[in-house]
């Protein structure tokens, strides 16, 4: 067993680049105008570039996690520091949009080698139920921290830069991650590893693809074109086909019988929600502020402080409040705040109070503090530490989905839109984020109070 100082070292270097992952997926928000002023973009060539990282890291999240339960978790920790690292450098110098995009998908598959296995990391490195309910709530304060601090960094570096630096800036975080990796988180892997699953990886792959892709593309094509309705056909097929293929697979890509657990499966729906509300404020946010109001990327990232804030404060008590009562009393809380934030906004204006805009943010920020913890904690326990890598992986593949989701749908939206009408545009995107508050009302009600056992809930004595 690692020492007590050891194992929060663990944690500290895991959280160092979940921090790293967590902030690219949301620092590009903010430079998304000067992006677009730079390589000549609208706005559905800016959701691919959000999305085109988030799709990939969203469709190769378990695989990364069952790699790295075969070939051990700090090998492919570091291969997805290295590729994260380089594909960072290609952005920075990517001439063209296409290029960009796909860099940003490489950047996709080095971060789904980092957060599954971050995850899982900590968790093998924290026996102690309590000690590992703690770790969680810090880890998912870090994480909550750079996802919701990704605009006010973004709009930090833009003030005397350009949009290259918004990824310049991972190359020094990648090279302390790598050394600190190095020397100190042991090597471990599952006791049994799990084939890879190609064909589910592929089809996972594909529904995740068409149905963002409809979603982005569908205000330029047509909702009712042949191109759109090819969409919906292709997602529906390839949604039976890895439903079929994943049912009767030995070892799946993604185990369904989880699924069977209301619990399980309320936290898989509550990490969509969260990062859907989550990301359709920021892209909504981003563009109100700079091109209705005309302020610059540094003021617009600013007046995200108060939702960096509420998530930084709130997700360790969150975490504390899940290691002593369970997850349900925080979510409730969560859907509270969110929803209270979402309808904050749902007549907004060219001319909205900013104290009313802030409020708004601070609620939403509030929410997805005390989120966090509890739908982690929710997934992950109940589960054998082996299987950490699974439940770990399979919950960010829902927060990287629901953040592409989230980008897509808020998009969708106010593609089109002029600067003057981009406020009313962006009304049915509030109530969205309203909704997922709702959503989350649910959540907690299919929760528990967290309990440890080391049996898996898809063995057969469990079911």
């Amino acid at each position: 067993m690692l020492s007590v100082r050891r194992r929060w070292t663990v944690l500290a270097v895991c959280c160092l680049s979940m921090f790293l992952v967590g902030l690219d997926t949301t620092v590009v928000n903010v430079g998304l105008p000067a992006i677009g002023r730079g390589l000549g973009v609208d706005t559905r060539g800016l959701e691919w570039i959000v999305d085109g990282y988030t799709l990939v890291l969203a469709s190769l999240l378990i695989s990364s996690g069952a790699l790295a339960d075969r070939f051990g978790r700090r090998r492919v920790f570091q291969c997805g520091l290295a590729v994260f690292g380089a594909a960072s450098l290609v952005c920075a110098l990517a001439p063209s949009a296409g290029v960009l995009i796909a860099a940003r998908a490489l950047q996709g598959v080095g971060a789904s080698m980092l957060s599954p296995v971050a995850l899982a990391i900590v968790v093998n490195a924290m026996p102690d139920p309590k000690e590992r309910a703690r770790a969680i709530g810090i880890w998912a304060s870090v994480f909550g921290l750079s996802m919701a601090a990704g605009p006010v960094t973004g709009g930090a570096l833009l003030a005397g830069l350009d949009w290259r630096a918004l990824f310049w800036i991972n190359a020094p975080v990648i090279a302390a991650a790598l050394l600190l990796s190095a020397v100190f988180v042991p090597e471990s892997r599952a006791a049994r590893a799990r084939r890879l699953d190609l064909p589910g990886q592929v089809l996972l792959t594909l529904v995740l693809a068409l149905v963002v892709g409809v979603l982005i593309e569908g205000p330029r094509i047509g909702w009712t074109s042949p191109g759109a309705l090819a969409g919906y056909v292709g997602a529906a097929a390839a949604t039976v086909g890895f439903v079929w293929v994943e049912s009767r697979r030995k070892e799946p890509l993604m185990d369904l019988r989880l699924f069977r657990r209301p619990v399980f499966g309320g936290a898989v729906l509550g990490a969509v929600v969260v990062f859907v509300a989550l990301n359709t404020t920021l892209l909504l946010n981003t563009l109100y502020l700079q091109h209705t109001r005309h302020w610059s990327p540094l003021a617009a990232g600013l007046a995200t402080l108060p939702l960096a804030v509420g998530a930084t404060v709130c997700a360790p008590w969150s975490g504390r409040m899940t290691g002593r009562t369970g997850p349900r009393l925080p979510l409730l809380l969560a859907g509270g705040f969110i929803t209270a934030g979402g309808l904050c906004l749902v007549r907004l204006t060219p001319h909205t109070s900013v104290l009313l805009l802030l409020a708004a943010y601070l609620l939403i920020g509030i929410g997805f503090g005390f989120a966090n913890a509890p739908i982690t904690d929710t997934a992950v326990n109940g589960l054998p530490p082996a299987r950490a890598g699974v439940a770990g992986a399979i919950t960010s593949t829902a927060r990287q989905l629901g953040a592409a989701l989230g980008i897509a749908l808020a998009g969708g939206l106010i593609t089109g839109a002029e600067p003057t009408g981009l406020a009313q545009a962006s009304r049915p995107g509030w109530i969205l984020v309203a909704g997922c508050g709702v959503l989350l009302f649910l959540v907690a009600r299919t929760s528990r109070p967290s309990q440890t056992t080391t049996t898996d809930p898809a063995s057969p004595r469990a079911r």
